[in-house]
């Protein structure tokens, strides 16, 4: 069988000898000096002025969320759109923060939102932020999307928990908004078993996901910075600064392994983006000879850093023929991320935008994805590419 994914790290074997060499002689498991020098090596990788850790992308989304209208950029109530197509954890935080969720349609052409398609949502909505997906290494067409939301005072977030590595002539994924979120989930494009990341270039923003990342308080904060809250809260001793709480925020901080584990990762990290983009562009050669399936345009991307390999066909009728031709050969295969959010049980539940979502519904009732890894051996490809054949 190949699964979705084959190992929870990357050179699984010398990972956890040297992991649980760190556990015999850490000093301490909680928080510490490993979390902190992650945080520089990533914002160093992602090419932005700081990175705050989480113990997960599902926290590092919520607590942004929340620092957002811990600093008053938003409030209940604000229309905040999303990629209809996309996880879970970036719609509910949406919720949870009593905002109002707003699905905006997908492409089946990029399987993102498209500036176009922005621009149609917004022409009949007035949004106050986009928290978009890039989804499983794709994206829009991020430079116009900004600068529609630059010329409407939308707050721009980014959730690229699946794109990792992905470059646009213009930039990295993931740095075309305010703030970013990604995800060490053990299969992500790094692991830290569980894990997420925020980078910002916003020193308020990290500033504030410091101190939504733990209770409220201001221990994690530089000296000016604890300085800054205790003389604003007339806090005049060190002793009752250490159990003041400033905002809303909750119990979000990684241990030291998962510091650990995100700095020994990052060595293998532009190894495993590069085989990635080499086995999609090779299974992307059968899909371009199989008039069944869908091309999904890349083109506007100069390094495709992907997650999953998605297949999208014609007709749901020859997703069915197809999800069979996978499955027959021992392939494990998975839905396109949550198909339309706006069918999902959850989401129901709570009051909502309705919105048309053609392309989305296409891109559920069509498509279906495949895991792709450094790890896939020759054999496995050859099989993929089989199933990516027209009988």
């Amino acid at each position: 069988m190949i699964p979705l994914m084959k190992n929870a790290f990357i050179e699984e074997f010398e990972t956890k000898k040297a992991l649980s060499e760190f556990i015999m002689k850490a000093p301490r498991l909680s928080m510490d000096s490993q979390c902190l020098a992650f945080e520089k090596k990533f914002a160093a990788y992602q090419k932005r002025k700081h990175a705050v850790l989480f113990n997960s992308g599902g926290s590092a989304n919520l607590a942004l969320l929340q620092s957002m209208k811990n600093l008053g950029h938003l409030h209940d109530g604000d229309i905040t759109g999303f990629s209809a197509l996309t996880w879970s954890t970036n719609v509910m935080p949406i919720i949870q923060m009593s905002l109002q969720p707003a699905a905006i349609d997908c492409s089946p052409e990029t399987i993102n939102i498209t500036a176009e398609l922005l621009k149609k949502f917004i022409a009949k909505h007035k949004i106050k932020c986009l928290f978009i997906t890039n989804a499983l290494g794709f994206t829009g067409d991020l430079p116009a999307i900004r600068d529609i939301c630059s010329a409407e005072k939308i707050l721009l977030l980014e959730d690229n928990c699946e794109s990792l590595g992905t470059e646009l002539p213009e930039g990295k994924a993931g740095n075309f908004s305010a703030a970013s979120t990604f995800s060490f989930f053990v299969a992500h494009h790094m692991s830290t078993i569980e894990g997420g990341m925020v980078c910002t270039d916003d020193d308020e923003i990290a500033e504030m996901l410091k101190i939504v990342r733990a209770n409220g308080w201001d221990r994690n904060l530089s000296s000016d910075q604890q300085h800054k809250w205790r003389k604003k809260f007339a806090i005049n001793s060190e002793f009752q600064g250490k159990y003041t709480f400033y905002d809303l925020g909750f119990n979000f901080r990684p241990t030291e392994i998962t510091g650990f584990l995100g700095i020994y990762q990052m060595q293998f990290l532009e190894k495993n983006i590069e085989k990635r983009e080499k086995n999609y562009l090779y299974l992307e050669s059968f899909v371009k000879n199989n008039q069944d399936l869908q091309m999904i345009n890349h083109a506007h991307i100069s390094r495709l850093s992907n997650f999953s390999f998605p297949v999208i066909c014609k007709t749901p009728e020859l997703r069915q023929k197809y999800i069979l031709q996978f499955s027959g050969a021992g392939v494990e295969i998975r839905p396109m991320i949550a198909g339309n959010m706006q069918k999902q049980p959850f989401y129901e539940k709570y009051p909502y935008i309705k919105n048309e979502l053609p392309g989305t519904e296409k891109i559920d009732s069509c498509g279906f994805y495949f895991g792709n890894y450094p790890e896939l051996t020759e054999t496995d490809l050859e099989v993929l590419s089989s199933c990516l054949k027209k009988y």
